[in-house]
């Protein structure tokens, strides 16, 4: 039986979710079939965990934010002949519990025990507050 594993990833330049969801929309972040994906250089060693209900979580300004379910992985070759791996994703990006993450480089395994909680419908829907604010609360448990 595979387990399940997560990806975490900085969303680098993103600002909040709604960003998120426009860059998104761009042409280059999206995959031939119109889904939005990420690429990256490295291809993950643990593919099938990943493919196995796994999701992208990511770090926006310092804490993660959202979520989306991965749905495949494609190989794309660069205009340099460089084979990348091509992180095609689901559209919805499901909020989840804002939690403090620190910076780092590329992308990182997530186990499920150690992934936040998705937001509830009811909060999912509230209003943004700063960014400074949601990790302060959240360094402190509140939120």
């Amino acid at each position: 039986m595979t387990k399940t594993v997560h990806l975490v990833k900085l969303s680098v330049g993103t600002e909040d979710i709604p960003d998120l969801e426009a860059w998104h929309r761009l042409p280059q972040a999206q995959s031939p079939d119109g889904l939005p994906w990420h690429i990256t250089r490295m291809w993950p060693k643990r593919e099938d965990e990943v493919l196995n209900g796994g999701s992208i979580y990511w770090v926006i300004k310092g804490e993660i934010q959202g979520r989306q379910r991965i749905v495949r992985l494609d190989e794309v070759t660069g205009t340099d002949g460089i084979r990348r791996c091509a992180i095609v994703l689901d559209p919805e990006i499901v909020r989840v519990a804002p939690t403090p993450k620190r910076a780092f480089q590329g992308w990182r395994y997530l186990d499920p025990g150690s992934a936040p909680p998705d937001l509830e419908t009811a909060r999912a829907g509230e209003k943004d507050i700063p960014t400074e604010l949601s990790a302060a609360l959240a360094a402190l448990g509140v939120r």
